[in-house]
């Protein structure tokens, strides 16, 4: 910077002069200029300056370009005070930020195309829209929060519809109850009522037949004789046929809702026992997910010391007696717990005080361990079970040390055979993409004999077993020929042997015989039965 009016550069007479390019060429002018060289370059800056980090190219930069030594120091103007204390610290440099600096910044911003050669306004904008869009891919596609989100969404929900379902009954309820007033009473759960306003509709028409059908909505045959027999006495207005279809439709909507909240609920089970096992264990799915929504992440959660998860979610009450110089409140969400309700009045503080420092280490389990398991829930949800105990009966409860040594152990055990079974599950899936490549590109592998695996199209997958059901057609021919000839020498032997013939004479008996059958056949005229008969052999050969 050439020239700088501090006094007057927030006048609106100055801050048209940043508009300008003559004027503002006179006032700044560019030293030194560093593109990145890839995009991937880019994003590690930009994530650097994001989190208050000097980057190695930001340092060199700086270092090639400022003066650092000598007698006159050089100021530097920083937007983000985050960035200018880390480069104050890591390089002792004079620091400005805030002021002059924002509007000369602002300037550069508007006129950089103009101060760096070869550079458009709409190039700049393209790689600024693509960093910007890189930047909050990698924000979303590394944000450690991504599983609490949807246990956070789905708690807050459930809450909701907790309250919608209530509200939307007791219209049902004063809806119907001009036209059946004493169901009421004789059913009382909201989602009982609306399914039976559905079934009932008119009054009226309720016989003996439909008694099978009430038992099967109330469970219990007392109920539904009750209902019968007070629709044959209900002192309830007629209603026309409009307002009960209407009535049955909105009664529909209510039972289908509770419906949807039970699937709901879970889902949400299901996802804590993926992100938060050993909490869900040890003080149930509903809360814990209270405990987690209420501190915005499961990584929130961990970093609160047991005395603020304690009162998480009675602050307005903390607050208020902090004021007054009250009594400051035991518990807040965690109230909701089934431990509190089973202790004493006067235990309901101190064991509030224990299950709060379990649900803190349960959390930072969850947090921080790589591979979810719920055994070190379930060891501390004994705990306190003990403590319980304790203060009802006296009973000495295990020391945490020992506790904590026994669930390593199970942890360590349980890790293996998750362990095993993720290999077991990765080896499936690979042989199972290796089948499915194998079938989109029609190879098949085929096992011969000596166990060597050959590959082959699915066009030659056809002849190849044709030719293997030849070899071993000929094989067992061949075998079979083998054995009857052996039978028949050795039969032969054996009557040559009762005749007294030698293998000697037997020879020179076969030639003969050949010799005076040759003739004979060259004189026997061929028969069609002979002609079939080679015919057969050609074949067979071929």
């Amino acid at each position: 910077v050439k020239e700088v009016e501090e006094i007057g550069m927030l006048l609106p007479q100055v801050e048209d002069c940043v508009l300008n390019i003559g004027k503002f060429n006179g006032m700044v002018s560019l030293a030194a200029f560093f593109p990145f060289k890839s995009a991937q370059a880019a994003l590690e800056n930009i994530n650097a300056i994001s989190e208050g980090v000097v980057h190695a190219d930001l340092k060199l930069f700086l270092e090639t370009n400022l003066p650092i030594g000598g007698k006159k120091k050089a100021t530097l103007g920083v937007s983000d005070a985050k960035i200018g204390a880390a480069l104050q610290e890591e390089l002792g440099l004079s620091i400005q930020t805030g002021g002059v600096v924002a509007e000369i910044l602002r300037g550069v911003r508007l006129h950089f195309h103009s101060l760096v050669k070869g550079l458009t306004a709409q190039a700049a904008s393209k790689a600024q829209l693509g960093l910007g869009h890189s930047y909050s891919r990698a924000k979303v596609k590394f944000n450690v929060n991504r599983a609490d989100n949807m246990i956070i969404q789905s708690i807050a929900l459930l809450d909701q519809l907790d309250k919608d379902i209530n509200t939307f009954s007791m219209r049902v309820r004063e809806w119907y109850g001009y036209h059946f007033p004493e169901l009421i009473r004789i059913v009382p759960d909201n989602s009982t009522y609306c399914r039976l306003a559905q079934l009932i509709g008119n009054r009226k028409e309720l016989s003996e037949e439909s008694l099978e059908a009430l038992e099967e909505v109330v469970m219990d045959g007392a109920k539904a004789q009750a209902i019968l027999e007070a629709s044959r006495s209900s002192m309830g207005m007629d209603i026309s046929p409009i307002d009960l279809i209407n009535i049955e439709r909105f009664s529909n909507r209510v039972v289908s809702l509770a419906a949807y909240r039970l699937e709901l609920q879970e889902y949400l089970r299901s996802k804590m026992s993926q992100v938060a096992p050993n909490l869900a264990a040890l003080i149930g799915d509903v809360v814990g997910a209270r405990l987690i929504s209420h501190a915005g992440s499961l990584t929130n959660l961990a970093k609160y010391p047991a005395s603020t998860v304690q009162i998480l979610g009675a602050e307005k009450a903390l607050f208020r007696a902090l004021k007054t110089r009250g009594n400051t409140p035991k518990y807040g969400l965690i109230f909701h717990s089934t431990f509190i309700g089973r202790a004493a009045a006067k235990n309901k503080g101190r064991i509030s005080r224990y299950l709060a420092n379990k649900c803190t280490i349960a959390s930072r389990i969850d947090a921080f361990s790589e591979l979810p398991t719920c055994v070190f829930g379930d060891k501390l949800r004994d705990q306190v079970e003990e403590r319980l105990s304790f203060y009802e009966t006296g009973e000495a409860p295990r020391k945490n040390l020992d506790v904590m040594k026994e669930a390593v152990i199970q942890a360590g055990e349980e890790a293996a055979q998750i362990k095993i079974k993720m290999e077991k599950k990765e080896k499936k899936r690979r042989k199972r993409e290796k089948k499915l490549a194998s079938l989109s590109t029609g190879d098949d592998e085929v096992e011969d004999a000596n166990g060597k695996v050959e590959v082959c199209t699915a066009s030659d997958f056809k002849t190849t077993t044709e030719l293997h059901i030849t070899e071993v057609k000929a094989v067992v021919k061949k075998k079979k020929k083998k054995a009857a000839d052996e039978v028949v020498k050795m039969e032969e032997e054996a009557l040559a042997e009762e005749n007294g013939d030698t293998p000697a004479k037997k020879k020179k008996k076969r030639k003969s015989e050949a010799m005076d059958v040759e003739p004979e056949a060259e004189e026997a005229p061929e028969t069609p039965q002979t002609e079939k008969k080679k015919k057969k052999k050609k074949k067979e050969a071929e």
